[in-house]
């Protein structure tokens, strides 16, 4: 699946529309958000089964302040509407891959084990 982009109107409701959701948290100025942008969008196209999300934090700035959002890139995870990881700095591609694996082996109802 390729990447979507998010905004405030509709941020909530892709994080709680869909069972696994990783929101790339982003500003257009940011080297290391461009450094991982391709790194994102490429692991995203092998997971079909999780909505791969970017949100400008230039431009949706209520939302990155209601989520502390204080470097970038942050990466986030959502269970199930749930935040489940949340990490600022790059992710290569094979820890990217990793979380992801974690993340589908959590329990169904969206509790972290």
């Amino acid at each position: 699946m390729a990447t979507v982009d998010v905004t405030s109107a509709d941020f909530v409701n892709t994080i709680q529309d869909n069972d696994l959701v990783l929101v790339d948290f982003w500003a257009d100025w940011c080297g290391p958000c461009k450094r991982f942008a391709p790194i994102f969008s490429k692991v995203s196209e092998k997971h079909d089964d999780v909505v791969f999300a970017k949100l400008d934090t230039d431009a949706n700035q209520e939302i990155a302040g209601a989520l502390n959002i204080m470097s970038i890139p942050t990466i986030m995870a959502f269970h199930k509407g749930n935040m489940v990881f949340n990490q600022a700095g790059v992710l290569n591609a094979s820890q990217l891959e990793q979380l992801i694996t974690q993340l589908k082996e959590l329990p169904e109802d969206g509790s972290a084990s």
